[in-house]
């Protein structure tokens, strides 16, 4: 006969302590497999109301806080954040996100802020899209000019957009893209590699899967 154990079970009107309310909220996050967590998404994967989280320590932002987790609505964002961030739903979804999907991971920041900034979804992606299509190029750093190079290592957001743009979002070694394959990570790669002289310039770079990429770093 096998040992019973004792278990406590919770009053249905027990209180609830803060620092059960924040185990929570931390315990939300990582099963929504993200670094935070909204008050709209919390419900999901929450034991408890987002209202009684919110109200316990003033604010949504100030839970999120005193759990350790990032802040997803903050009030003053600038416009590189909000646009770094509409730059990974693009790489991830391999296409223009759509406004609820920055209610889900990987968007770090919900549809609130855009809103506040832009005054509205569709205005925030046509001021992305005006954004990422400027020319610029980020000048290198000292080491980088002493090894002879004229441009950063790492591609800007806006050289990064244009690349996948022109490449359709998809795999210039093997078609792949997120659209087709959710979930497939997409990378801008130098095509003559960095170590060897090739600049971080337009003509030099090109979109590959996870997988070509690795690959290709195998075969170098």
């Amino acid at each position: 006969m096998s040992e019973s154990k004792f278990q406590l079970s919770r009053s249905p009107n027990a209180a609830v302590s803060s620092a059960e309310l924040l185990g929570d909220l931390q315990r939300a996050a990582e099963a929504a497999g993200t670094k935070s967590i909204s008050s709209r998404l919390y419900p999901r994967f929450g034991r408890y109301s987002a209202i009684t989280v919110s109200k316990r320590f003033g604010s949504w932002n100030q839970a999120l806080k005193e759990a350790g987790l990032e802040i997803l609505n903050e009030v003053h964002i600038s416009d590189e954040r909000l646009f770094e961030n509409l730059m990974v739903l693009w790489e991830h979804y391999g296409r223009q996100p759509k406004r609820r999907e920055t209610a889900h991971p990987p968007s770090a920041i919900s549809e609130r802020p855009y809103i506040r900034r832009f005054g509205s979804w569709t205005k925030a992606l046509e001021e992305f899209v005006e954004y990422a299509n400027l020319q610029d190029r980020d000048p290198p750093t000292p080491i980088e000019v002493a090894s002879g190079h004229r441009t950063s290592r790492d591609p800007s957001l806006r050289l990064r957009y244009r690349i996948l743009k022109r490449d359709n979002f998809s795999c210039r070694a093997c078609g792949a893209s997120p659209v087709l394959t959710p979930g497939l990570e997409l990378h801008v790669d130098h095509i003559t590699a960095w170590s060897v002289g090739g600049e971080t310039v337009e003509e030099n770079l090109q979109t590959l899967c996870e997988t070509c990429n690795l690959g290709k770093s195998n075969v170098l």
